[in-house]
């Protein structure tokens, strides 16, 4: 008995031993504050270590790198520990003892120390996790999401699985971080209803959220990105958040915003003011090649020439040190700016050529085109580019990929198609959507203009090709039959090839669908029309009838889309005004809230329509909103603002003579003699001949002016004017204006705009302007909307118009010298 006791206390003490031997482990490692220390545990405790401790370690290794920036963190120099692959043999073999929050965080934490996803143990935990997966917590599953999404199991049946749990317990789900993060891992498996489901979920958390958790926002714009869903109200909710924390955000939080903002089209003004301050603070911080790349690619396309200068220097300087990805990405930004650093461009290019070996094919395909839009001048370069672009070509089966590598071909200098090439495109070409197959006509097309043998092979294989994509593309649309597939694909479409081989095919197919018309896709619809320029009364009658029925449900924002073809195409459905006046009504409690470049456009399509909403006009010409757009100006890019001014002029113009009593001043005098005078002036073969025959019918040169400039700067091709017995008048010889030899009109700029001769008692003056192609939608003699708009502000000035369409000119009635000149009497003399 005595032995009996002894034996169980001396039992007791070895097990409450181990067990505070243990729980001492767990103390030192958890005071660890560096990796060193522990691995130093580690080293000493092998043969105590349990799961608690490997999971402990594990993650205070991952915790100490989390920790630093990213240029300091020493992953490799961890993962390189001998003490490391202790950890990780010891992990795998009691995979079966953790429990599932643990499993899923040591498998988090050693894919973040960049344990190969092919690694036994990677693998291992995996499979585990997948059996616990029906079990696991929220928090866990998400997790593990994330951890799949990292090794590119994004499609596989085991994301399918977490979608499908993840619909189950949606409403059960209170925590923004762990929606969030599901939502962005699960991106792929969405179908419309449960993308309806998150995007409603995600809009109820953002209530429940800190206004300093910006995380959560900006992966819910990841989520609509993925998706290419552009949701506009959730949108402006993260939008509301990201724009309160702008203080808090480093440069690389804030370029990752704005390359969201840009796929997602919402080129919001306040944010990137705000944005634009902030990075400019940071400038001075950001010394390392990883953030200071980071604040080049967001801050030099907004910057001004002096601020963009010093990031130029700046980049020079550490030009030497930047890595492959970091190197394109100045590139890229270079070519954006169009920069013509010459000095830095070399830099940057002799770091991308080191490290050509490395480089996938989008990335290859990335480097070429901005070479190439930089001027830049290396034909040894360009070569290899060309080379490892044939090479990525002839391996790839992916028609995205294929794509890509096919137009950047086309844009070296090279003036053949290799064979191999060709057999590669044929081979995807059934599997491309028609916007892959346009741009791969638009090279082939190149191609073609290009190689001089062309003229001399018959049949070309270049003709074949086409062939194929026509008849690829035919099909594509015979047998489409959801309408909002369809008008995601070719609502960036554009070129020859398309609009000659397609474009009738394709309203066939739109009409077809028409009655699945509704107010997600209505804007995508009429801004694909506007860009066509192509009039099909029918399909917009449609749209009109759903934007008049579902104006509740359309976006503000997204009213400038909607209206605009009815607009440029200058067409009136039958319910013309009922949709003009919804479409005025849903936008106008909203005005503040329009980008200033966005309004400013929407007003003029509505002036062009002739619609003149006064709440509108005079938010656009106060002082306060002409100082925000200034302000807006600044960060655009070059040709978006070049046109937004253009815009605000004509808008100035057309308010000030077409609605005189809103008492909008004229303020943009200068701005239009600085376009004079960069204009060049010059004139067509039609408008020399139509020059001298008006000579002959008015009874001289001298009864004709050339290229007169009127009052608020609109320029008449030709200017006579007639008594009241419609008899020419003659100018006098000093404002006559003659065509010059070179082909260009001349003035006397001496005299101020707008100050005229007088006429006689009962005389007019006559514009005449010769219509081009231009003037008229694409697929009909219907004349557009900016041309009636002119021809309205002309007849406010003074003038009777007279307008001569090229259809007209140059057709076969009007073939000799005296049917010209009969044509142009009945015009002008009536």
């Amino acid at each position: 008995m005595l032995r009996l006791r002894g034996a169980t206390l001396c039992l007791r003490r070895l097990l409450t031993g181990g067990a505070v031997d243990r729980h001492q482990v767990l103390e030192q490692l958890r005071g660890c504050s560096a990796e060193d220390q522990v691995f130093d545990v580690v080293g000493k405790n092998k043969a105590k270590l349990t799961v608690d401790h490997v999971s402990c370690a594990v993650g205070m290794l991952w915790q100490f790198q989390k920790e630093k920036p990213q240029l300091l963190r020493t992953v490799a120099l961890t993962k390189a520990h001998p003490e490391f692959l202790t950890l990780r043999v010891l992990a795998e073999n009691k995979i079966a003892l953790m429990d599932d929050l643990v499993l899923v965080d040591v498998l988090y934490a050693f894919l973040r120390l960049n344990v190969e996803e092919h690694d036994s143990l990677i693998q291992q935990l995996v499979s585990e996790a997948w059996l616990r997966l029906e079990r696991l917590p929220m928090a866990s599953l998400s997790k593990f999401a994330v951890c799949l999404s990292d090794q590119h199991l994004q499609h596989s049946p085991l994301m399918g699985k977490i979608t499908n749990i993840m619909a189950q317990k949606l409403s059960s789900i209170d925590d923004p971080r762990v929606l969030t993060a599901l939502m962005t891992s699960v991106s792929s498996m969405v179908s419309p209803r449960l993308r309806d489901a998150l995007i409603s979920r995600a809009d109820h958390l953002l209530l429940t959220m800190g206004p300093s958790n910006y995380n959560s926002p900006r992966r819910m714009l990841q989520f609509l990105r993925s998706i290419k869903y552009i949701h506009r109200p959730l949108l402006e909710k993260c939008h509301a958040i990201l724009l309160h924390n702008i203080p808090r955000l480093d440069a690389e939080n804030i370029s990752l915003i704005l390359g969201l903002y840009q796929s997602l089209q919402f080129n919001n003004c306040d944010f990137r003011l705000a944005a634009k301050r902030r990075l400019i603070e940071l400038v001075d911080s950001c010394t390392d090649p990883y953030s200071f790349t980071k604040l080049f690619v967001s801050l030099a396309p907004m910057a001004s020439p002096e601020i963009r200068q010093g990031l130029e220097n700046t980049a020079l300087l550490l030009a030497d040190e930047l890595n492959a990805q970091q190197a394109v990405a100045i590139a890229e930004t270079l070519e954006e700016i169009q920069s013509r650093n010459l000095s830095l461009l070399n830099k940057v290019a002799s770091v991308i050529q080191r490290n050509l070996s490395v480089y996938k094919s989008m990335e290859v395909s990335r480097i070429a085109q901005a070479l190439l839009m930089s001027q830049y001048q290396n034909p040894e370069l360009f070569n290899k580019l060309r080379d490892i672009l044939i090479q990525f070509l002839q391996k790839s089966f992916l028609p995205y990929e294929v794509t890509m590598l096919t137009r950047v071909l086309s844009l070296l200098p090279s003036p053949r198609l290799d064979d191999g090439v060709v057999s590669r495109i044929d081979a995807v070409v059934s599997q491309c959507n028609l916007g892959e197959l346009n741009t791969i006509a638009f090279a082939v097309a190149k191609w073609v203009r290009n190689d001089t043998s062309y003229r001399h092979s018959t049949p070309s294989k270049y003709v074949r090709l086409l062939q194929t994509l026509t008849r690829c593309g035919q099909e594509r649309l015979r047998t489409a039959d959801q309408l909002d597939l369809l008008v995601d694909d070719i609502k960036y479409i554009s070129g020859e090839w398309f609009e000659e081989m397609l474009l009738e095919e394709t309203m066939v197919a739109l009409q077809r669908m028409a009655p699945q018309l509704n107010w997600t896709n209505v804007p995508d619809l009429a801004f694909f029309l506007t860009r066509m320029n192509y009039l099909c009364p029918p399909l917009m009658d449609h749209i009109a009838n759903v934007a008049i029925e579902q104006t509740d449900k359309i976006h503000y924002s997204e009213t400038y889309a909607t209206l605009l073809p009815f607009s440029v195409l200058n067409y009136d459905p039958v319910r013309a005004d009922e949709l003009y006046d919804a479409c005025i009504k849903c936008l106008t409690p909203h005005i503040s809230s329009f980008d200033p470049h966005l309004l400013v456009m929407l007003a003029y399509s509505l002036a062009v329509a002739d619609r003149f909403p006064e709440e509108l006009a005079r938010e656009i010409f106060s002082i306060d909103f002409l100082g925000k757009l200034d302000s807006q100006l600044e960060t655009l890019p070059e040709a978006l603002n070049m046109r937004t001014r253009l815009r605000l002029m004509q808008l100035n113009r057309a308010v000030c003579l077409e609605c005189p009593e809103f008492q909008v001043p004229w303020f943009h005098e200068r701005y239009c003699q600085q376009l004079q005078r960069r204009g060049n002036g010059q004139v067509t073969p039609v408008q020399q001949q139509i020059h001298k025959m008006l000579g002959e019918v008015l009874g001289g040169i001298n009864c004709v002016q050339v290229a007169v400039v009127t009052p608020y700067f609109y320029t008449v091709d030709f200017e006579c004017k007639l008594d009241r017995h419609l008899q020419p008048l003659s100018y006098s010889e000093s404002n006559t204006l003659q065509m010059l030899d070179r082909g260009k009109a001349g003035w006397d700029v001496s005299s101020p705009e707008g100050v005229r001769d007088e006429l006689p008692p009962g005389a007019q003056r006559v514009a005449v302007d010769f219509l081009d192609s231009k003037s008229f939608c694409k697929n009909s003699h219907h004349v557009k909307g900016e041309v009636l708009m002119r021809k309205r502000h002309l007849e406010i000035l003074g003038y009777r118009v007279v307008q001569i369409p090229h259809f007209e000119w140059n057709s076969m009635e009007l073939s000799t010298h005296d049917a010209w000149k009969d044509y142009l009497k009945k015009k002008i003399l009536g």
